[in-house]
């Protein structure tokens, strides 16, 4: 494995690692009733490391994310499964660690900050309303990673602050929909609790699993697939 890559998947590691801890801290102190607080943790951690990350691996922390541009040949597909796999082990070490040092009643309160909302829990979940919401705030979070950190005409101009901008779309996702469906938009941010919950016998935390995997997926397969089909810039258009 060369150096780059290494350096790559230790970079979506030590994201992928904050934006869990950071986040399911913030759930767990406020014990989830603090919306605010919680984008904003969520938000800004993410906004530092992909400013950190950016030239090492390009800040993706997030398997939803690595699949699409693998999709679309922004990246190859044997370095996305390696930086997924690195963004899992992140997610999962840091929800371990986060039992380990916070009060257990506050963590199981709050199944250790997994990402579950009122459409995914419950006699009667919404689910199908929980699916498109999922897949639209995603879209919108790929949209804006498309557009300042891969499309060449925005990360040219706004590579320094790209991640400002993503943390700014987690934390306007969070706010519109965290409630509702816990605003994954992320696998391996609900896998991470799912794991480590479990590890622990903290009940509920895999509820509606399926739908925090595949709902992302499709709402960046489909943001990527429009961008590269219809918005990127090919050879022979004119520049804008």
């Amino acid at each position: 494995m060369s150096r780059a890559l290494t350096a790559g998947a230790v970079a979506e590691f030590i994201g992928t690692f904050a934006l869990m801890f950071v986040g399911g801290a913030a759930i767990i102190q406020t014990g989830g009733e603090n919306l605010l607080v919680i984008a904003l943790a969520h938000g800004l951690i993410l906004a530092v490391m992909v400013c950190a990350a950016m030239q090492i691996s390009g800040g993706q922390f997030n398997p939803a994310v690595s699949i699409a541009l693998a999709a679309i040949g922004k990246q190859p597909v044997g370095k996305a499964a390696l930086f997924i796999l690195a963004q899992i082990a992140g997610a999962v070490v840091a929800a371990m660690l986060l039992v380990q040092f916070f009060d257990s009643d506050a963590v199981n309160s709050v199944k250790l900050g997994a990402t579950l909302g009122q459409y995914t829990t419950g006699e009667a979940p919404k689910l199908s309303a929980a699916f498109g919401l999922e897949v639209i705030c995603t879209f919108f979070l790929m949209f804006t990673i498309m557009g300042v950190a891969v499309d060449k005409r925005g990360s040219e101009k706004n590579g320094a602050v790209a991640g400002i901008a993503i943390g700014l779309c987690i934390v306007a996702d969070i706010l519109a929909i965290g409630p509702l469906t816990g605003a994954s938009m992320n696998p391996a941010r609900t896998l991470g609790p799912v794991i480590a919950g479990t590890f622990a016998g903290i009940e509920g935390v895999a509820q509606s699993l399926w739908l925090y995997m595949v709902a992302p997926l499709v709402g960046a397969l489909a943001c990527a697939l429009l961008w590269k089909t219809v918005i990127e810039e090919k050879d022979d258009d004119e520049a804008v």
